[in-house]
């Protein structure tokens, strides 16, 4: 976003962002800081984030709660989240009390913006979206809605009138809008969030064109961050034969990730509560990124997957503890599976 005075909302006295992001760490004293990834259902993190062969009752969600206080649910997407699966994911966690989740808002809110539907069908959809979200509201687990639009999601008066309606729809959430296009690049888009009480969410993407470049907003109490990678090859590739996780095939490296800590800690100096969601989740570089994220902005070691800590060995300069078995032949290569 281009520089100017930001409207952000007033800090509480909580937890503080330098020692407080990796699970199950105990509070210090200001504002909240939780860092995770995106999802957790992804058939080739099987090896790499997880273990190949499971124990029984093994799950993915209370998995990833031994490492982050938070991740992104993404099938709420594609679908209404099923209440009876927030509740079982409510109990997959319990074991970190600081966990709490985010959701994607139904993407027939965010990607059919265009499309004709009748009152009553636009309010059976809203009642199926907040059924499952209401059952993590009601048991404090539920951190934000975001409001995923895509880049094709243009600022014009008809979009800027529809996202002013859809915020009101949902306000008693607490909301975050992921846009992309340049246009939304503007003081009147702060102003509308700001005004409704909404968290505007700073993104890195590969700037293409007109894409919405880095930021450090916070409009609302609540921060969010999301990292999609820089596959600018892949991005915007319409060819059939190149798979859909390739867009998302991307390892950040120190570099890249120190700018993005500098505007984190700005965006959790304004916010109550500030959310960092790592995308690149092809064979886990979301994890992996997400546990560098945290170790720089606590200032210590972090606990690391087994399974990752073999293919991403750069692990073992931020693990708390030395792996399980001696690595005498790591699968990767730190250099070559960072992006330079």
């Amino acid at each position: 976003m281009t520089r100017r005075k930001t409207r952000t909302a007033a800090p509480s006295n909580q937890e503080n962002p330098s020692s407080s992001s990796g699970a199950g760490h105990p509070a210090a004293a200001t504002n909240i800081l939780r860092v995770g990834p995106a999802g957790w259902s992804y058939p080739d993190w099987a090896g790499y984030v997880y273990p190949s062969r499971r124990a029984k009752g093994f799950h993915e969600a209370t998995y990833l709660a031994e490492y982050f206080d938070t991740v992104e649910i993404n099938t709420s997407f594609y679908q209404p989240l099923h209440p009876e699966h927030a509740a079982q994911w409510i109990e997959r966690v319990a074991a970190n009390p600081r966990f709490v989740f985010t959701a994607k808002l139904w993407q027939r809110f965010t990607h059919d913006v265009r499309s004709k539907t009748s009152a009553a069908s636009a309010a059976a959809d809203e009642r199926e979206v907040r059924a499952g979200f209401d059952v993590l509201r009601a048991a404090n687990k539920l951190g934000a809605v975001l409001l995923q639009f895509p880049f094709s999601f243009h600022r014009t008066e008809e979009t800027v009138a529809y996202l002013s309606s859809l915020l009101k729809r949902f306000a008693d959430y607490p909301l975050v809008v992921e846009v992309r296009h340049g246009t939304w690049d503007s003081p009147g888009t702060l102003e509308l969030l700001h005004g409704s009480g909404v968290s505007f969410c700073n993104i890195d993407q590969p700037i293409i064109g007109r894409s919405l470049g880095p930021s450090a907003e916070a409009t609302s109490g609540v921060g969010y961050v999301r990292l999609h990678g820089r596959r600018y090859d892949t991005w915007f590739s319409d060819d059939e034969a190149i798979p859909a996780h390739e867009r998302y095939n991307y390892l950040y490296n120190a570099e890249e990730l120190a700018p993005w800590a500098t505007r984190i800690r700005k965006v959790t100096e304004r916010a109550r509560e500030t959310f960092v969601i790592t995308n690149n989740h092809f064979q886990g570089k979301a994890v992996v990124n997400a546990l560098q994220l945290i170790s720089i902005l606590k200032g210590s070691k972090v606990k690391v997957p087994e399974p990752l800590r073999r293919h991403f060995p750069q692990l073992e300069e931020i693990a708390d503890s030395p792996p399980t078995e001696p690595m005498l032949f790591p699968i990767g290569r730190g250099g070559r599976d960072e992006k330079k």
